[in-house]
């Protein structure tokens, strides 16, 4: 242990310190985290001939990227956008993604981040909300965009495809994507421009000078009242998240036997708009020179598993439903895992069950983190070099405070549940256009308040509890979704579990949970039987209902809402 660090622990300010890793410090230098511009044009130069980003099997270097996102930088500036305008982008994992999510931030210009799969109305709120100028969309779902025009004020629209960066190959890959699509002629966006004749053009970029505290993302989140907003991220705030997760994490990356030639490799599933795939494996992998191989649709796990087989990989990010699935597929004991280094899993609770099988697996322990899109996104993570897993968030990064806090804002006792509360450089600057939710969500000594119930252990770790909003009581008794969740998976005969809470005459609300069995002839007593022996008989739940899937966001969350909508509507 260092010896700063040594000092504040003893003075019980933060008693993590006591327990990171000797070559962690305490705090980040913050003279030197500068902008996601550094990170980018240093990245382009330091690791130039690397590839930097794989797709479909085709590979593109750090240079061929950096290029890429000038000529879109150029374009977006020969346009007449300014410094600042924001520019959405709504894609999947495709090397488009990269070359336009740079451009835009060597440019100045600030990123809004879209989901995909949004409905015509959701792209509308969203894009108006940011006051988004223009919009990168893969043509597969232009057809929206075609939908929600009449509510868009947007000035341009550049449709990009799953083949673009990837020469003659990417004709290949559309043809295939778009038979597989059924997509001839997808879109009616009179004035949209191809991405890739942008590219093509390479329009000269103009120098741009960006400063710590503009402006990089606006990241739309429900944050802690369901109320889609934009989370204000400057680039010094996700510039020093990605240096914290460099300070945790490098020291467990030194290349074996001093090979200055290895490289890292990022198996990036989760999708690049979802903050926590944004920053670790995509932002990060620059400040490290790896390689990040992207999936575009991690839900068809056997051709996921077929990726993984193909070349090697040295890390992995993920969230519990996918590892799960993974994990409990016939073919994954075909997939090398000898040079994997860790697995980190976060955007969700990581069951017990699921990190037991992981390991069983892969010989590898998963190591969990924590944070919101709010915090850029990691305020937590477990000690790279665990060798089994904590059922805790982790530690504090370095120039991160954590409080657990009451409903009156006093702090637990440690070893007490209550909301919890995080400091340091990555909190967000606010929300977008929002004062009124952005003074409700920050406290007067500038914590932000995440929604989420946790304890601190005595050595400093946290252990997240559940959503305030998700809590069920019963009877006055507290009932935390996550627990039963973890009961239930650690069935043999249980592949998945989700629970919620339902309103009930007698106890004021009931527990129920929906199940997908892994044995089909599991029954809802022998199930709840099995509950009876783990927990007491008000976390036991009263109902359970069989489901062949749960529903899930695009990054693999369940929608407990879903489940809670659906049984009121059967009523």
């Amino acid at each position: 242990m260092n010896a700063i660090g040594a000092a504040q622990a003893r003075q019980g300010m933060r008693p993590w310190l006591a327990h990171y890793p000797p070559a962690v410090p305490p705090e980040l230098d913050e003279a030197r985290i500068g902008t996601l511009v550094d990170l980018i044009r240093t990245a382009g130069s330091t690791f130039a001939d690397r590839p930097a980003f794989e797709s479909f099997g085709k590979t593109i270097t750090f240079a061929e990227t950096l290029h890429a996102a000038e000529a879109f930088a150029g374009w977006l500036q020969a346009k007449g956008f300014k410094p600042g305008d924001r520019v959405a982008l709504m894609m999947p994992n495709i090397l488009a993604y990269p070359a336009a999510l740079f451009g835009a931030l060597i440019g100045g210009y600030t990123v809004v981040n879209v989901n995909p799969l949004y409905t015509a109305r959701e792209l509308a709120h969203q894009v108006n909300d940011a006051g988004a100028r223009v919009l990168v969309v893969i043509e597969n779902f232009a057809h929206v965009v075609e939908e929600a025009k009449p509510h868009l004020r947007l000035d341009a629209v550049v449709v990009a495809t799953a083949g673009d960066l990837m020469g003659f190959k990417g004709h290949i890959v559309n043809f295939v994507a778009r038979r597989i699509k059924k997509v001839v002629k997808p879109f009616n966006l009179p004035g949209a421009v191809e991405l890739r004749h942008i590219l093509r053009a390479a329009e000269r970029m103009k120098p741009v000078s960006v400063a710590p505290g503009d402006i990089a993302f606006l990241q739309y989140t429900g944050g802690t009242t369901g109320i889609a907003k934009g989370a204000t991220l400057t680039h010094r705030n996700v510039a020093a998240n990605v240096q914290q997760s460099g300070l945790w994490l490098e020291w467990m990356l030194e290349p074996p036997l001093g090979r200055a030639d290895y490289q890292h490799v990022m198996v990036t599933a989760l999708p690049l708009y979802h903050i926590f795939a944004l920053t670790c494996c995509c932002l990060f992998m620059l400040r490290i020179g790896a390689k990040s191989l992207l999936i575009a649709n991690p839900r068809d796990i056997p051709g996921f598993i077929k990726t993984l087989k193909s070349g090697r990989f040295t890390l992995f990010s993920g969230v519990n439903t996918l590892y799960n699935a993974l994990a409990n597929h016939p073919e994954i004991k075909e997939v090398d895992f000898s040079e994997m280094r860790f697995a980190v899993a976060g955007g969700m609770a990581t069951q017990a069950a699921v990190a037991k099988q992981w390991k069983a697996v892969t010989g590898r322990t998963i190591i969990e983190g924590y944070g919101l899109s709010e915090t850029s996104p990691v305020a937590t993570i477990n000690r790279p070099d665990i060798q089994e897993f904590t059922g805790t968030i982790g530690f504090p990064i370095p120039s991160t405070e954590i409080a657990i806090r009451d409903a009156d804002g006093h702090d637990m006792p440690l070893g007490e549940a209550g909301e919890i509360c995080i400091r340091g450089p990555q909190v967000m600057a606010g929300y977008w256009n929002r004062p009124d939710e952005t003074a409700r969500a920050m406290t007067a000594d500038g914590f932000f308040r995440s929604g989420d119930i946790g304890l601190m252990l005595p050595d400093g770790q946290i252990k997240i509890v559940d959503r305030m909003k998700d809590m069920v009581l019963v009877s006055g008794f507290n009932v935390y979704p996550n627990e039963v969740e973890d009961v239930l998976a650690s069935h043999a005969g249980v592949l998945e579990a989700a629970v919620i809470g339902l309103p009930d005459e007698h106890s004021g609300e009931a527990v129920t949970a929906f199940v997908v069995r892994k044995d089909q002839t599991l029954t809802a007593d022998e199930l709840r039987a099995f509950c009876k022996e783990n927990l007491t008989g008000y976390k036991v739940p009263k109902q359970i209902f069989f489901r062949e899937t749960l529903p899930k966001t695009n990054v693999g969350k369940v929608l407990r809402r879903v489940l809670r909508e659906e049984l009121v509507v059967r009523k």
